[in-house]
Formats: C-alpha cells, structure tokens, sequence
C-alpha cells in the first residue's frame, strides 16, 4: 500500500535539497519540475520505499498565504519533523552523517521499541529515522 500521507515541505534551495535527501537520506526522484531559474524548482516528489515526500522551492506567498517558511526564515525553528521508517537505523545515520547532516540526537533504543535517530537536514528541518513501525502489531 502506497503512503496516503505526503509531508510537503519547501527550501530556500530547492535542488540542493533534493540532492542531499537523495545521497544523505536514500530518497530517490520521482518527480522534479524545474522553476525558471537554476535554483527553482516548482515541485518535486521524492520515494523511499513505499513513502513520498513533496517539496518545492520557496516563495513569498508560502508564508504569506499558508504560513510556511523555511527553517532559515525562522532563526532556525521548525513546527514538526518527519518520521521514516527504515530496516537498519544504524547504517541509515552512517549514511546521513557522512553526507553533512547534523545529528541531534544519535542511534538508540527506544522504550515503545524499535531504535531510532534525529538529524537535521542541509537546511534545518527536522527529520526522524527508526525501525518502529507503528503500524505493527
């Protein structure tokens, strides 16, 4: 079953995240509709396994009209994070640290189970990685 929840996030440099999500993350491009500039990009769509992640380049009425804004608009502040599941989260932080992503909280067991890990990506957002599943039993 496809993922029927799709994060939508926006970059102040779009095609720089996309590769980063690809080599850092393991996401590969499903999509990418390039803007009118090098640096813009008017949507992408990027899988991992079953699940999907949408982004765009940012634009003065993201925030104005939907009150989106990048991390660097904020100081810094994100309103949530992702969470991914993945078979090995040992190897996938490997994976990420050796691609510039900045760890906030390293590899662990978690009491509700499964192992997990927090980083941050090239532009500050806030993404999680575990082998929970909540949709286990």
């Amino acid at each position: 079953m496809r993922a029927s929840i799709i994060p939508c996030l926006v970059y102040e440099d779009a095609p720089r995240a996309i590769d980063f999500l690809c080599n850092a993350f393991g996401f590969t491009r499903h999509l990418v509709v390039p803007g009118e500039t090098e640096r813009d990009v008017v949507h992408a769509q990027l899988r991992l396994d079953d699940g999907m992640v949408m982004l765009s380049s940012a634009k003065p009425d993201h925030r104005e009209r939907f009150g989106l804004a990048t991390p660097q608009a904020t100081g810094g502040l994100v309103t949530g994070s992702i969470y991914v599941v993945v078979a090995d989260p040992d190897a996938h932080h490997a994976q990420a640290v050796a691609h510039g992503a900045e760890v906030i909280v390293p590899p662990r067991d978690n009491e509700y189970g499964g192992r997990g890990y927090e980083v941050r990506d090239c532009e500050g957002n806030l993404w999680s990685f575990g082998s929970y599943d909540p949709w286990q039993e």
